[in-house]
């Protein structure tokens, strides 16, 4: 699982692109403003199946991307504003991707690439916010261990 990213985020659309090229099934999230959740999609075309959703990030489109339970994830590449070197993590303030973690059933690596100036002391956080097991930036990469 990946994300479209979106702003200044780190560029996720090599990993996408090589994720596919290497015969990978790729599951991207759709934010679903009403109920609150991340559905996840199969994606084979990110060109053709992906249009602006909430916030105008790109996300699948439902009527052409098949639902993928979250219990076939071997992979999640996580978003966030800011981390520590400790891999807390801050998102957007949504909570979508702390509810997603907190309801795995078992649960697959979970990576955030980001950008050294994002890796701060520490944050904001609270009891909800779920950490990631390793952070990657363009300098150093951070495991939940160390």
């Amino acid at each position: 699982m990946a994300y479209a990213s979106f702003g200044s985020e780190f560029e996720t659309g090599d990993f996408i692109a090589d994720a596919l090229a290497r015969g990978k099934a790729l599951v991207l999230p759709r934010v679903e403003r009403g109920s609150r959740d991340l559905k996840l999609h199969a994606v084979q075309d990110p060109e053709a199946q992906l249009v602006a959703g909430v916030w105008g990030i790109r996300q699948p489109r439902a009527d052409l991307c098949p639902v993928v339970p979250a219990s076939r994830l071997d992979f999640v590449l996580v978003p966030g504003v800011a981390f520590t070197r400790q891999c807390q993590r801050l998102g957007y303030g949504g909570g979508f991707y702390d509810d997603f973690i907190r309801g795995l059933s078992r649960r697959p690596p979970l990576v955030s690439a980001t950008f050294s100036l994002q890796i701060l002391p520490e944050l904001p956080v609270s009891e909800g916010d779920q950490r990631v097991d390793c952070v990657i930036t363009e300098d150093a990469d951070y495991s939940r261990e160390s």
